[in-house]
């Protein structure tokens, strides 16, 4: 692991302090890594989310309920063993 040191406003660290133990954060390193986590993973999805909301309302054919929430199932396990998320 690498060290990364960088300066913050005052009313930024003290904001993020006053999340650390109602999100369960053990100290601001915890809190940092995860927000950068998230911010990568938003950055990853993003396009992917735009490019599937340009076939919104494209299709022709009618699909039923019973068949969108086993798409919607799939697509989940997909993007879940992506992203190693635990899917259970």
């Amino acid at each position: 692991m690498e060290t990364v040191t960088f300066k913050l406003q005052e009313e930024i660290i003290e904001k993020m302090d006053s999340f650390l133990k109602p999100l369960h954060f053990s100290n601001r390193t915890e809190f940092i890594r995860e927000a950068i986590r998230e911010k990568l993973n938003k950055i990853e999805k993003d396009p992917v989310i735009e490019a599937l909301e340009k076939f919104k309302g494209s299709a022709n054919a009618h699909v039923s309920d019973k068949r969108l929430h086993e798409i919607g199932e799939e697509i989940f396990r997909k993007y879940a063993e992506k992203f190693g998320v635990k899917s259970d």
